[in-house]
Order: structure tokens, then sequence, then C-alpha cells
């Protein structure tokens, strides 16, 4: 499976490393992916990979919405 997160499509991100005679390697930027189970309306649960930065924003509207 892809690193990418299944909510708001996050994937990895290219860039350089760059030395001080500015010398430049290719390098991968990946996203915090967190493994979270969710409950399905129907009840079930399934499992999800998730942006860390992603779960901070449905636990801040999730909070938001119960008050």
């Amino acid at each position: 499976m892809a690193r990418r997160c299944q909510v708001s499509g996050k994937g990895p991100l290219v860039g350089y490393n760059v030395s001080h005679a500015h010398n430049k390697t290719k390098k991968r930027q990946l996203p915090n992916l967190r493994r979270v189970k969710i409950t399905l309306e129907d009840g079930t649960t399934k499992r999800i990979k998730v942006a860390a930065s992603t779960l901070r924003t449905m636990r801040k509207k999730a909070a938001q919405a119960s008050n």
C-alpha cells in the first residue's frame, strides 16, 4: 500500500539535502502516518492510515462539534 493518507491524500514530498559545498542529493520526506481504527455507520470497524496532522484536525473538529 502506498504511503499516503487515506483521508487527506497527503503523500511523500521530494527535495534535496544541500551540503555546505552546495552538493545536492535527493531525499524523500514521508508523511507521519498512523494506523487508526474507525467505526463505520453499520457498526463495523476498519483500520486506515491517517497523517498525524490530519488526525489532530479531526480530533479538534470533533471536540468543537460536541460543544
